[in-house]
């Protein structure tokens, strides 16, 4: 994906399905949704369940992302920290497994919240677009900010807090629109992947790290 000079560094979107779905797996898709969710419970439990529930039901336990980040085995955040606060570095490799993992899961959360109904893909990009500009370390980042990004972003988190109980009521209604139509209100569908567009800037901000740039508090691109 080709973006302005001037857009945030991380973009995200999902393509609107020009076709009726599925509305037998959309009728199980939280069933359905559980073998993906094992794979990737085996990459780090803790992450799963926490993009689980801060995604679509529980934002108000926003601060549980910690406990997800800090694992080490998920997003890696404690060593992009340490590196960047010693060593001005961000490993591309620990980039890309971020990046990776950060696609992985947002394959699933589109599943999840019914924008999609293709199995999630563990490899290929599929309907679902995450790009994000590798940074240059000693250029782009500061190196003390790290330690308080997670702060600065606590507007953030009280926004999304609030958005996603209306998240909630979309996807219930998006789900009996499916049932009914075949297809995703096109207002809905552009609100769900703004949340998550909107969410996918605060992780790159204040958990992996790999921008400076203040998230804009905006669900478009």
């Amino acid at each position: 994906m080709n973006a302005p000079a001037d857009s945030y560094p991380l973009r995200f979107d999902v393509d609107y399905p020009d076709r009726p779905l599925n509305r037998l797996t959309t009728f199980f898709r939280l069933f359905t949704v559980i073998p993906i969710f094992i794979v990737l419970a085996c990459i780090d439990a803790s992450f799963t369940m926490q993009y689980f529930s801060d995604s679509f039901f529980e934002w108000a336990q926003v601060k549980g992302w910690n406990r997800g980040v800090y694992s080490g085995i998920g997003l890696l955040f404690v060593p992009a920290l340490l590196m960047l606060l010693f060593r001005r570095k961000y490993p591309r490799w620990w980039f890309d497994w971020n990046l990776e993992l950060l696609r992985f899961s947002s394959r699933i959360s589109a599943y999840l919240g019914l924008l999609r109904d293709e199995y999630p893909s563990t490899d290929e990009e599929q309907a679902v677009h995450l790009d994000i500009d590798y940074p240059d370390a000693e250029q782009d980042l500061n190196r003390w900010l790290p330690l308080i990004k997670w702060f600065l972003a606590i507007p953030h988190y009280i926004v999304l807090a609030l958005l996603g109980v209306v998240v909630l009521f979309c996807l219930i209604g998006a789900w009996f629109a499916i049932l009914f139509t075949g297809h995703y209100p096109r207002a809905l569908f552009d609100l769900v992947v703004g949340f998550n567009r909107w969410w996918l800037r605060v992780i790159a901000y204040a958990f992996i790290l790999v921008t400076d740039q203040y998230p804009p508090f905006r669900l478009s691109d």
